[in-house]
């Protein structure tokens, strides 16, 4: 029976998608709501609810009179492009042991194109973080953390750099972030890019441009992540909206 934490929602659709994964059901069909309610210890609503949360995410599908059923396709997306997960725990989930290195990490004056994001003067003083995320070893995503230095307090080592940058913020600036603005852009590895992931000069590379917001909506972090697509894929649904 799951424990009454504060999502009991959240708690029985990552129950389901475990059992899901664990190959628990048979043919694919999904048991109807109450089965699921009783195995469980929660309402039927709690249910219903995981169920749409799960649908929403393209892990299981419901057919009009016939029930819901496992999503075949859906389990292929090993991390949602609309949720916030650390690169460590989005390169495990494709199967790969990750690591990460701190390549530089610096205070300066915001350059123009952070300063601009992050809606701070160019001579703020800005944490620079150039970290290296390793899949089995071998190099797969570069990114650039910039964060406004007057946010973080307390001496923070290379070993909590290391940290995913929201942890990070929460423990050494007490800022959380409640969402990100991403673009997705293409680039060609030249100069850093080419030397660090160790691939060709100009290959091509997919980059995420982003602004985390705080709960507030400011801005309080700038980040650039270069992704080599031959380790990993991303992948995502998409569903014609009937209106």
């Amino acid at each position: 029976m799951l424990k009454r934490t504060p999502s009991l929602t959240e708690q029985a659709k990552l129950h389901i998608k475990q059992m899901i994964l664990d190959d628990t059901f048979v043919d694919g069909r999904i048991p109807a709501e109450t089965d699921l309610a009783i195995e469980l210890g929660v309402s039927r609503t709690t249910i219903r609810d995981a169920l749409s949360r799960l649908e929403g995410e393209g892990v299981v599908m419901r057919k009009q009179g016939a029930g819901t059923f496992i999503n075949e396709v859906g389990l292929q997306i090993k991390s949602r492009l609309d949720e916030i997960w650390s690169y460590e725990a989005m390169l495990a989930d494709h199967g790969y042991e990750a690591s990460v290195h701190i390549l530089d990490h610096v205070i300066r004056p915001a350059p123009k194109d952070v300063a601009e994001a992050l809606d701070i003067a160019t001579d703020t003083p800005t944490l620079e973080v150039k970290k290296l995320f390793l899949a089995d070893g071998k190099p797969v995503i570069l990114v650039y953390n910039h964060i406004p230095a007057h946010l973080l307090s307390g001496d923070y080592t290379d070993g909590d750099l290391q940290l995913p940058v929201y942890t990070f913020l929460w423990e050494f600036g007490r800022q959380q972030i409640n969402h990100y603005l991403s673009e997705i852009v293409p680039v060609l590895a030249t100069g850093d890019l080419a030397h660090h992931l160790a691939v060709q000069p100009n290959t091509p590379l997919i980059s995420f441009h982003e602004v985390g917001y705080n709960d507030d909506n400011q801005p309080i972090i700038k980040s650039t992540s270069c992704f080599r697509d031959d380790l990993m894929r991303l992948r995502l649904i998409r569903r014609q909206i009937i209106k």
